[in-house]
């Protein structure tokens, strides 16, 4: 036990580092967006629907953003409002509707979308090749593993809430 707390002890400084860079890349992001106007939500509501040539749910969008319902909803409220969507049913299940960046959708979303995709490829270009698979490796490794124990911890939460 007492071996246990020194190795944590030890690990702790890494895994606030880690956050702290987590920060700092999501506060690029958020500037990004703001700078054009957007919640860094709107912004990665955006990004998904580019890279969706079929068009995609709602539910997928939120399940991706971690978001809720209620925030998806209003973000697509929003842009179809400005005109930036096309929402249509879908051919293999009537109930879902399928969310589509429509023409002036998709020339807005290119004029935020492309630079920010140059600005991360411009970023990962400084590294080296192997680099920058050790770094997708790694943070695929840490994301796996962090979300795990966010789901176990959760699910130990709730069982105790339901036993009060």
């Amino acid at each position: 036990a007492h071996e246990d707390l020194m190795k944590r002890k030890k690990i702790r400084p890494f895994s606030e580092q880690i956050y702290n860079l987590r920060e700092l890349q999501l506060s690029a992001y958020e500037l990004y967006a703001r700078r054009h106007g957007l919640t860094v939500k709107e912004f990665f509501v955006l990004h998904i629907l580019w890279f969706s040539e079929n068009g995609c749910r709602q539910s997928e969008i939120c399940e991706r953003l971690a978001a809720t319902k209620q925030t998806v909803s209003a973000i697509i409220k929003k842009f179809l409002a400005a005109g930036l969507l096309t929402i249509n049913t879908s051919e293999s299940d009537r109930r879902n509707k399928v969310i589509h960046l429509s023409d002036k959708g998709t020339a807005y979303a290119e004029s935020i979308i492309l630079p920010a995709m140059e600005a991360e490829t411009d970023a990962l270009d400084e590294l080296s090749g192997k680099e920058i698979m050790e770094l997708t490796r790694l943070t695929s490794i840490y994301s796996k593993k962090l979300k795990d124990k966010f789901t176990v911890s959760s699910d130990r939460k709730a069982a105790c809430d339901s036993s009060d």
